[in-house]
């Protein structure tokens, strides 16, 4: 069992929709009845984790009327949870699925956190144990970047080992708390860094330079081309083909939650490359945004580092 905590600054409850074809300005039609699920990025990798039998706790902040929607759907989980009362509601958000895998999804802003709040999820997050803490998604109002590097921090000197799933300037001003992992998709890396990324090589470089800047692990998404893991040791690339997309909301969550996992069971480099690439490639054929237990029949691949390998979709 692995001791994994995740925060998600602004949780949300997700509602997946399937449709033939999205046409933008006419009547669509559901082909099936909603899938109404519990979300956030960390509450996403908690449940995942929690689903395939590992020990998980999510802290989130909770308020509103869909906030008690929120808690009912967790309740029904069973997965460990600390919620943090606001004043504000916690968001919903909605997903069209297309029968050829082509996802729309519209967030909600979600509400804004006074001060005393943001120190009421900070402190929460730091329960006692040596695991590791995930903070994951995007920050809402009144969350400063500034606050997220203090909590990683104030982790990290509690002696948790702290991923870090976020964008923008969450991510950046991050950087100098120096957390254990950090995990962008390809356009948060190229944005981060400066860098086109073109090719496998290009992306192994600009992992490798937050690696000098003190981040213990890089592990990159890269959709259809896998994924890429770079530590100080080393770079590795691999992918997981599956036979038909589904659906891709939360398939980087599911990623990052087959890694920890892995990680906490003190597993080599490459097996927690091929342990979260199993888990993403699970997630990519599911209909909704939840996980149960990782395929074993996907087929991973670990590649030897191509650095001249066209990306799929190459981020300018």
């Amino acid at each position: 069992m692995t001791a994994l905590v995740t925060v998600t600054p602004n949780p949300s409850v997700d509602r997946t929709l399937h449709v033939q074809r999205l046409v933008p300005g006419v009547l669509n039609r559901a082909t099936s009845p909603p899938c109404i699920e519990p979300s956030g990025k960390g509450i996403n990798v908690a449940l995942a984790a929690h689903a395939a039998g590992h020990g998980a706790t999510a802290v989130f902040p909770c308020g509103g009327r869909t906030g008690e929607e929120l808690l009912e759907l967790l309740a029904g989980t069973g997965l460990p949870c600390t919620a943090v009362p606001i004043s504000g509601s916690v968001r919903a958000n909605i997903s069209v699925v297309g029968a050829d895998g082509e996802t729309t999804k519209i967030n909600e802003p979600g509400p804004a956190l006074s001060s005393s709040e943001v120190s009421a999820l900070v402190e929460a997050s730091l329960l006692p144990g040596p695991g590791w803490l995930a903070w994951c998604g995007r920050l809402p109002a009144g969350f400063s970047p500034a606050d997220l590097a203090s909590a990683v921090e104030r982790a990290r000197a509690a002696g948790r080992r702290v991923a870090v799933d976020t964008s923008g300037a969450a991510l950046a001003g991050v950087l100098p708390a120096q957390p254990d992992l950090l995990k962008p998709n390809a356009t948060e890396l190229a944005e981060l860094t400066g860098r086109p990324l073109h090719t496998v090589g290009d992306v192994a470089a600009a992992a490798e330079a937050l690696v000098r800047r003190g981040v213990g692990a890089v592990l990159v998404s890269l959709g259809a081309d896998g994924a890429l893991l770079a530590e100080a040791e080393g770079v590795w690339h691999g992918t997981a083909p599956v036979r038909r997309v589904v659906n891709t909301v939360g398939a980087g969550d599911a990623l990052l939650a087959g890694y920890l996992i892995a990680a906490g069971l003190h597993s080599s480099a490459a097996d927690r490359l091929a342990t979260a690439l199993r888990w993403g490639a699970t997630a990519v054929a599911h209909a909704g945004t939840l996980v149960s237990r990782p395929d074993p029949a996907i087929d991973v691949h670990l590649h030897p580092l191509d650095a001249g390998r066209s990306l799929t979709e190459p981020i300018i």
